[in-house]
């Protein structure tokens, strides 16, 4: 067998290589790693991603000298410098007691352990240091803006590195702030509704820094449905105004309709009026053919939905707001009213 078993080289190996390469043990003496000289033997060290990292090793007057390597490298022989890597230093200090090398701009490849070896009284010792290396939470890969129709199955991912691990938050903004979701790279959302669309935020956290943040918009397709269709009175020669508002994604589109006719803006002494979901339907100069009923119709490729309204003549409202009128009168008394304005 050949030294160190035909050269396979393990960090407590290479303790014993560099210690004899620099004349630190006599042959025949094997060197030993664990043992420290130290007042207290140093703890894992842990920086950032980008920071710089000082490993520290205290020696006393008695060592005549001292080595630094790591896994595979020997760094420092003395005050020689023996990597090829111009991010690490030796720090020049006045004590004689102190033998400590800086890592600049320390990436994960530099994570690991680095032993300090020195010679003391013709017996060689040394003491590891472990280095660890934090990376802040970074989001690789999210889902996309997504449109769906209501009732579809979806799914939102959200992937992140680090180290240590990131962990992963789903919220949905609402009106009234947010709600979480879950925990984890992936939220399943089975039969979405209309209600489940809008701001899904991705936070990724490892406490090394300020967690990422993203977001993905999701849009839930909808047929319309009507918020608001009121009649409305207006007298002979005035204005009056019918109005419809409709929810829909996409947007709906409006029509209008007396009885079985379809109205078209600018026509007959009406002007249709569509701004987002709501539309009026305005007449200029109210007559009595005017008065009757209406349908709104509002559509989308999901569907689509009407209402009716009623334009009717003030008198009418009239009495029925100031009558006290039991629900059968009441019923019987819109029956007479309607029949006369429709003018069958």
């Amino acid at each position: 067998m050949g030294f160190c078993d035909y050269f396979v080289v393990s960090w407590k190996c290479l303790v014993v290589v560099a210690l004899r390469l620099l004349f630190l043990v006599p042959a025949g003496v094997p060197a030993r790693s664990g043992e420290s000289s130290f007042s207290k033997p140093m703890d894992n060290v842990t920086v950032r991603q980008g920071e710089s990292a000082v490993l520290k090793c205290i020696t006393d007057n008695k060592v005549s000298r001292v080595a630094w390597l790591n896994r595979t490298t020997i760094l420092f022989a003395g005050r020689d410098k023996w990597s090829l890597d111009p991010r690490v230093v030796l720090l020049d200090n006045t004590a004689i007691t102190e033998y400590s090398i800086k890592i600049q701009n320390v990436d994960v490849h530099d994570e690991g352990p680095y032993v300090c070896s020195i010679l003391t009284n013709k017996k060689p010792k040394s003491s590891r240091v472990h280095l660890i290396v934090q990376v802040p939470a970074k989001i690789s890969n999210v889902s996309a803006d997504i449109t769906v129709n209501e009732g579809s199955n979806i799914t939102l991912m959200c992937l992140a590195i680090g180290r240590p691990e990131p962990t992963i938050i789903w919220k949905h903004h609402l009106n009234r702030g947010h709600k979480v979701m879950n925990e984890g790279e992936y939220v399943e959302i089975t039969a979405i509704t209309k209600e489940q669309s809008g701001i899904y935020e991705c936070s990724a956290n490892n406490d090394v820094s300020a967690p990422d943040v993203r977001t993905v918009h999701v849009t839930v397709n909808y047929p319309p449905y009507i918020l608001n269709a009121r009649s409305t009175g207006a007298p002979v020669g005035h204005k009056g105004i019918l109005q419809c508002e409709a929810s829909a994604v996409p947007i709906a589109d409006f029509e209008w309709y007396k009885e079985d006719r379809r109205l078209l803006s600018g026509l007959n002494g009406v002007k249709i009026e569509t701004k987002g979901k709501e539309s009026m339907l305005v007449f200029f100069n109210v007559s009595e053919e005017d008065y009757g009923n209406y349908t709104c119709v509002a559509l989308n490729n999901m569907g689509h939905t009407n209402a009716s309204i009623i334009l009717y003549g003030p008198g009418a409202v009239h009495e029925v707001n100031r009558a006290t009128l039991s629900p059968h009168s009441l019923r019987l008394l819109w029956t007479v009213t309607l029949l006369g304005l429709f003018k069958f």
